[in-house]
């Protein structure tokens, strides 16, 4: 029997996830990437339990967790350095099985590549050069041309009414936790840590559009004067060329279908979905897993795909709608009795709510993939 054949667009952490599934179950693949080099490689990611889980499935959950740096203390603040909320990292463990862990996206692209052979990418290139393949999977991001056309009535991603900027500091910084959030009324700052004592962090502000500046970090700095110590460390750590800015949109309208014909739409081409619960790329991680899965058996591609379908567009629809809800009540807060009232919600709350906010996207568990 002639070894089936998939096509992968889309170079990114999903595309590079459903690849490693694909190969691993025995498919032939080729990953067609069209930037040369992503344009937020220079920033970080945190991983959750559901995340790491399917790292693991995919076979390289342990050379990730050698990299990444593992969040155990951290948790809310107001911006004159209160904590609002804590969040107990080893609690999440021992439930979950592993903690939420920090690594630079570079490095999870690396560790991703490494574990395909090298003839399956292709980068400078994202056209459908083999359209005889028995397979398509769409991972090219939030503009994706393929979903486009498989839907030209959809209305395609919108502006979220935030933007967010962001950097991994130039030198190892002195944190006080592993992992923070920061909400002011219409602004986030955030930070994560790295294994080498580096640290990302991220600033999300309410703003028009397409609103750029000369000179990123001196705006923040200005912005972020009055917020407590650890933002300024943060930012004076910084390189002024390393900040990156994007707008943030989702697909609001949800699809139809996350799969047409032979073709499968995975991750942000699928579900972009806002950043406020860091579950973007373990949505497209858990897509990967569970498309290898199903089309592990050697059956019929269409019932595969299908199944596929049945199987992501309840559960990643659900973590959208429940990133939305969770920045309405973040940085996009503006009115003084409206923040007043968050904060006295979260301060009140028991530890426990807390962690089961967590769980609720982070409880999941993949399907067993064959042996590599």
């Amino acid at each position: 029997m002639a070894m089936r054949r998939a096509l992968v667009i889309g170079g990114g952490i999903g595309g590079l996830a459903a690849a490693i599934g694909l190969h691993r179950t025995g498919w032939e693949v080729r990953v067609l990437e069209r930037a040369p080099v992503l344009d937020d490689a220079g920033a970080g990611i945190s991983l959750a339990a559901n995340g790491v889980r399917a790292l693991d499935a995919l076979g390289v959950g342990a050379a990730v967790r050698a990299a990444a740096h593992p969040q155990y203390t951290g948790g809310t603040r107001t911006p004159d350095g209160r904590w609002l909320s804590r969040m107990d990292g080893a609690a999440l463990e021992r439930a979950l099985g592993t903690p939420v862990v920090g690594i630079p996206r570079a490095a999870l692209h690396r560790l991703l590549r490494e574990a395909l052979p090298a003839p399956c990418l292709r980068q400078g290139t994202g056209t459908l050069g083999d359209a005889d393949a028995d397979l398509v999977v769409a991972a090219d991001g939030l503009r994706s041309g393929i979903r486009a056309e498989l839907f030209p009535d959809h209305p395609g991603p919108v502006y979220s009414g935030s933007t967010v900027l962001r950097a991994i500091t130039a030198e190892p910084v002195c944190t006080d936790h592993d992992f923070a959030l920061t909400w002011g009324p219409g602004a986030e700052f955030g930070h994560i840590g790295f294994a080498d004592g580096r640290a990302e962090w991220h600033a999300v502000l309410r703003a028009p559009a397409g609103v750029r500046h000369a000179d990123p970090l001196s705006v923040l700095e200005r912005r972020f004067a009055h917020w407590h110590r650890q933002v300024g460390e943060l930012l004076a750590a910084t390189r002024p060329g390393d900040v990156l800015h994007h707008d943030v949109h989702e697909l609001a309208t949800p699809l139809p279908a996350y799969a047409v014909g032979r073709v499968a739409l995975l991750g942000d081409a699928a579900h972009a979905m806002t950043p406020n619960l860091g579950q973007g790329a373990c949505q497209a991680l858990e897509d990967a897993v569970v498309l290898a899965a199903e089309l592990a058996g050697g059956g019929p591609v269409g019932a595969a795909l299908a199944r596929y379908d049945a199987v992501r567009r309840p559960r990643a629809g659900a973590v959208a709608r429940a990133a939305r809800r969770a920045g309405r009540m973040g940085h996009a807060l503006t009115h003084p009795l409206a923040v007043a009232a968050r904060n006295t919600a979260l301060r009140l709350a028991p530890s426990g709510a807390t962690v089961r906010a967590v769980l609720r996207p982070a409880a999941w568990t993949p399907p067993p993939l064959p042996p590599a």
